[in-house]
């Protein structure tokens, strides 16, 4: 069959020749399946071949459907000089291949970078010079009338354009990635952005490199100056487009050579080291095509570290606000680069105003004393920056990280630690801010041991609303705070997933983080209930407070409240109390009674009541 038509042999026999400076040992389009796909599009394929130093002309010819085919001499009277002519019989339905505009498009898309010259019999435009009759009418109008002769007068010529048939070459242009970095202009990169992935911006920022080894491939990534309108169509993009030995492949094969959270790259990549049948199921298997992916995650974190690096820091916000959650998305998914990832993070704090700060920044700011990076997860910055659970690092002038966007809280528990600073929830339970001294630690003990009676009875009251109540170490305004445990969720995260359409809710009620109440021992309403709990036995309007503190520092702590109409009782009877002594106190102000008081003035004469 044509399959074994002499790949081995002729691979052999060129070996042979030992002839270094020969491109022939490039065997694409000799033999097998190029030539098999003929029959795709054709009911009958013939080909005629003549040798330059035989003067007999050969041909071979077979149909779709046969397991035989006929070989001999041509006497046709199709004479050919030297060299090889296919032709295809169409088939009914594949008759749009015999449109010369259509066989163009195929060339430029899979063929455009071969080397050898791909010639075409279309039509293109050339101009001529026609005359221009009106014109020519005129200049005699003119001459007339000045008097002088027109016999001799050369009609005026205009430039006309006419379409012809002729060969026209198809593949002028060099494939880009081919030629040395050193030899090609940022324009040339720009405009082939530009052509090749119909955008209309310049890229960011691109890198053009070349691998030699065990294997050689060749490529450019581009990072674009924008994100698609719809980022579902980030998802669907075909964004790198795979050659082999400069002919294109496939752009379908994004997944195989970059990571879910890279789908905004965009480039090329050029190997000579795989098969021209190559498939996604080989792609999964070949080594080739897993040092191609490696080093495409390289080259473009690489690219991204450089726009970082950049003096100018638009470039970096603008590449930020476009694909910043990419990144984030990144930090969760590629623990091999994890690393690397956690330096391009950035986020708003409470030192870094309306912009945005990098970790590398956050641990420069840090006091020789701060042993860790704090953050806080929130749905605004408002609301995170008005927290309960940053009052006290706020009176200590530490910097804290506030993380607005959804995906932020799973980003940064991924990366758990950058240069080895940890980094800590501040809503989580047993947060220390520095290294506790004896004293403090005696201190706190002794507190514990003081509030011992009340924070039984609160946890007695709010059972297993909480895990337990404790004094709390934290200096803050607010009598209590709800925390959560170290290894579960906190209120944002419960909250977000909590809104997840698919969400399983035994996994809700098995990584919920299991509430703790701190309360404030240097409070006002603290010291109330503690004098209460140790005067007398506490009555149902303590358990009440108790009650409405606890729904108040769900609240404030990010959390739902269970049940909004108990809440809602409590806080309207309180109003209701407030009000009823308010209005006490006003009736008793009305009511006072003034004694009258005799003066003596000295016995006036016309005083008529002495």
């Amino acid at each position: 069959t044509i399959a074994r038509s002499g790949t081995a042999k002729f691979a052999e026999a060129i070996k042979a020749q030992q002839d270094a400076s020969s491109d022939a040992t490039s065997l694409i389009g000799q033999f097998g399946v190029g030539f098999y796909s003929s029959f795709l599009v054709a009911d009958r394929v013939r080909v005629q071949t003549k040798s330059a130093s035989d003067e007999t002309q050969w041909v071979w010819e077979s149909t779709m459907g046969d397991t035989s085919y006929t070989v001999g001499e041509d006497k046709s009277g199709d004479v050919l000089e030297r060299g090889t002519q296919i032709t295809l019989f169409l088939k009914e339905d594949t008759k749009e291949y015999a449109d010369h505009m259509k066989i163009r498009d195929l060339i430029r898309q899979y063929s455009e970078f071969i080397g050898f010259p791909i010639q075409l019999w279309t039509t293109k435009s050339v101009t001529k010079q026609v005359p221009d009759d009106e014109a020519t009418q005129k200049k005699k109008q003119e001459l007339e009338e000045k008097g002088e002769s027109t016999e001799d007068m050369e009609p005026v010529m205009k430039t006309d354009y006419e379409t012809v048939w002729d060969w026209t070459l198809q593949n002028e242009n060099k494939p880009l990635w081919l030629q040395s970095p050193r030899e090609v202009e940022k324009e040339e990169y720009n405009g082939f952005f530009k052509a090749t992935f119909k955008e209309f911006m310049d890229p960011l920022a691109y890198n053009h490199f070349n691998v030699e080894g065990t294997y050689e491939f060749s490529g450019i990534v581009y990072i674009p100056g924008m994100a698609p309108f719809d980022m579902q169509e980030m998802q669907d993009a075909r964004n790198i487009r795979l050659y082999v030995n400069k002919v294109f492949i496939s752009d379908k094969f994004d997944e195989n050579f970059l990571p879910r959270y890279l789908s905004f790259v965009k480039g090329v990549i050029d190997s000579k080291d795989l098969p021209l049948n190559v498939s996604r199921e080989i792609l999964q298997q070949s080594r080739v095509s897993r040092i191609m992916r490696k080093q495409l995650v390289k080259r473009t974190l690489d690219t991204l570290k450089e726009v970082k690096g950049r003096e100018d820091k638009k470039d970096y916000d603008t590449f930020w606000e476009a694909f910043g959650r990419n990144i984030k998305l990144g930090v969760i998914e590629d623990q091999d680069n994890r690393e690397t990832l956690g330096n391009l993070l950035q986020f708003i704090s409470s030192k870094s105003g309306d912009e945005l700060t990098s970790l590398e920044d956050y641990v420069g700011r840090m006091p020789e004393s701060q042993k860790a990076i704090y953050y806080i997860a929130a749905d605004s910055k408002a609301i995170a920056e008005t927290s309960p659970f940053v009052e006290d690092l706020l009176k200590r002038d530490l910097e804290i990280l506030y993380l607005v966007e959804p995906i932020d809280e799973v980003c940064v528990a991924n990366l758990a630690k950058f240069k080895e600073k940890e980094l800590i929830d501040v809503s989580k339970e047993d947060l220390v801010l520095d290294d506790e001294s004896e004293e403090a630690k005696k201190s706190s003990e002794e507190a514990a041991a003081e509030f011992k009676k009340l924070t039984e009875w609160m946890k007695e009251t709010l059972g297993d609303k909480v895990e337990r109540v404790v004094v709390s170490k934290r200096q803050t305004d607010s009598p209590c705070i709800l925390v959560t445990s170290k290894g579960g969720w906190s209120a944002n995260m419960e909250k977000i997933m909590r809104a997840q359409a698919m969400g399983d809710n035994r996994a809700m009620e098995y990584m919920r983080g299991k509430r703790i109440l701190e309360i404030n021992s240097g409070h006002p309403i603290i010291q109330s209930l503690k004098a209460t709990c140790e005067s007398a036995s506490p009555d149902a309007n303590a358990a009440s407070m108790v009650a409405l503190m606890y729904e108040t520092s769900l609240l404030q702590s990010g959390f739902n409240i269970e049940s909004p109409r108990d809440y809602g009782e409590r806080v309207y009877e309180m109003i209701a109390a407030a009000a009823a002594a308010s209005s006490s106190s006003s009736a008793a102000g009305e009511s006072e009674q003034v004694e009258a008081e005799v003066v003596d003035e000295g016995g006036k004469k016309d005083d008529p009541w002495k």
